[in-house]
């Protein structure tokens, strides 16, 4: 028993490590581009910063490229600073803690998600039970991703805003918008999955629509529906920042962006995208979580 027990352990260690050093080198070829990136783009700057006629040589300005106040683009140990000083050097509930504008987009992105999710489940339903609501609604679905978020969010928030609803509900509406297409498309193939065998069987003993919906379509769509929720809450992501953008948010990471870019701050604004990039990473990173537990609990069933 403590052999099995100990050759599972050394083989999810050998996966882990697998999966681990693919990772970790195109992790260190990214940070190295990166610092190559910031003493091209920094080094015309630095020169014209510094007026006396000082001969550069390779060193003085690799030096004065990864250490300037406003770079064009910063260092990755200047934006890892930045993160740490305002992760730890504000009060968790303060505006100039990182992770108190991470948490505010991150409520918006998970309403939204919710919301997308419940929408497109029950749109995929409705289009699969429905040859008349798939002929209508599908076409009409597809068409609403071709309209840019960007152009969209403004026209939701005034509106929204305009009935009273202001906070966290005009930014989960846009959110909704981009996360429910994935969920819908992906359920819709789902749901059609079974084979014609099966649903025949189900025939004959007389089940009805949402007995079927119940013990095979939905079962036999899962494995559709966890990708297009990885999606989901990604997109859910995108579309919370961006509408933090026209309404001049005070909050969020969208806000912080916008900020910075107002200020010229652009090591805050890389520090932003990196946080927003890790919020991604934790929700997607969620959702495989809980469909491996899904999955494996439907196996073990």
């Amino acid at each position: 028993m403590a052999m099995t027990n100990k050759q599972g352990a050394d083989s999810r260690v050998a996966a882990l490590a697998h999966q681990g050093v693919p990772i970790a080198v195109v992790l260190g070829l990214i940070v190295l581009a990166w610092y190559a990136l910031a003493v091209a783009l920094n080094a015309q700057g630095a020169i014209e910063r510094d007026l006396s006629d000082v001969q550069w040589d390779w060193q003085q300005l690799v030096a004065t490229t990864w250490s300037m106040e406003r770079p064009v683009l910063p260092a990755p140990h200047q934006v890892a600073l930045d993160l740490w000083g305002s992760i730890t050097g504000w009060p968790l509930g303060s505006p100039r803690n990182l992770l108190f504008h991470t948490a505010v987009t991150a409520e918006s992105t998970l309403v939204g998600f919710v919301m997308g999710t419940a929408l497109g489940l029950l749109l995929s339903i409705a289009i699969v039970h429905s040859r008349t609501l798939d002929r209508a609604l599908l076409p009409w679905i597809v068409a609403s991703q071709s309209v840019p978020v960007l152009a969209i969010a403004p026209i939701v928030l005034v509106i929204l805003g305009s009935i009273g609803l202001t906070g966290v509900a005009p930014k989960a509406v846009i959110a909704m918008y981009l996360s429910f297409f994935p969920v819908t498309v992906a359920m819709v193939q789902g749901l059609r999955s079974p084979q014609v065998i099966e649903t025949e069987m189900l025939h004959t003993y007389a089940a009805t629509p949402w007995q079927a919906l119940w013990m095979l379509r939905l079962p036999a769509s899962l494995p559709f529906l966890f990708p297009a929720l990885r999606i989901g809450v990604a997109a859910s992501l995108v579309g919370a920042m961006v509408a933090e953008l026209p309404t001049g948010a005070q909050a969020g990471l969208g806000a912080r962006l916008l900020t910075g870019s107002y200020y010229g701050q652009t090591i805050q604004i890389w520090s932003a995208l990196v946080m927003s990039a890790m919020l991604g990473l934790v929700l997607t990173a969620a959702m495989a979580g809980l469909e491996h537990l899904v999955l494996r609990r439907r196996r073990q069933a």
